[in-house]
């Protein structure tokens, strides 16, 4: 999983594999699934992330893994 962010166009993208995007949803206003050929969510894309999340915790994050 790769987790990228554009400050310049306030993007948060989560990137869940490698596969080709062959088709993008809005699913909530600023929230974008990318599905592959198999109908499977490979990418979510955050729009106006500094507006949903506080400043401080786009510049560093922290992940658990269970």
């Amino acid at each position: 999983m790769r987790v990228h962010f554009d400050q310049e166009s306030d993007a948060l993208y989560f990137r869940l594999d490698d596969s080709k995007i062959v088709e993008s949803e809005e699913v909530k206003p600023g929230i974008v699934l990318d599905f592959n050929e198999q109908n499977q969510v490979v990418g979510v894309e955050i729009l106006d992330a500094g507006k949903r999340v506080p400043e401080s915790n786009l510049k560093q994050m922290h992940f658990e893994v269970a």
